[in-house]
């Protein structure tokens, strides 16, 4: 079996808050690691010992990990991602779509289209979602 799982390094040690405000809005397990916890400690600076090394928030059907390490790697010359979260219903659009608006910004506010209903978010941590059910 295929899974893919979206894997988030956080700004600003912005782990821990925006992963408990996700599992608020998504419901499922969390697992947070900091970094002066976890076997590798030696090998981080102590400003980065606060920090999350490794997030996990897993659902029956879904998983979102997620750090407060850096990673050079990661360019804005890869484009934008977002995540999509695809609801039952479109009162569970509206619901999710509302709380994940709070305290970011709407990108496109819900709206019905040939292939169901959605809207597109920019929570306040920065992460680009869209809400989404094939109910018109």
């Amino acid at each position: 079996m295929l899974k893919i799982s979206a894997y988030i390094n956080f700004k600003n040690n912005q782990c821990s808050e925006a992963m408990t405000f996700y599992q608020a809005v998504l419901g499922g397990e969390l697992n947070l690691m900091p970094v002066k916890d976890s076997p590798m400690k030696e090998m981080f600076p102590a400003e980065a010992q606060q920090g999350i090394l490794h997030a996990d928030l897993t659902g029956s059907d879904f998983n979102i990990l997620a750090t407060d390490m850096p990673d050079d790697n990661v360019g804005t010359e890869l484009g934008a991602v977002s995540l999509t979260l695809t609801c039952a219903t479109k009162a569970e659009v509206q619901q999710k779509f509302a709380q994940l608006a709070e305290g970011g910004r709407v990108v496109h506010p819900i709206m019905t289209f040939f292939a169901g209903t959605m809207g597109n978010v920019v929570d306040k941590f920065g992460i680009r979602w869209g809400v989404f059910t094939d109910e018109q």
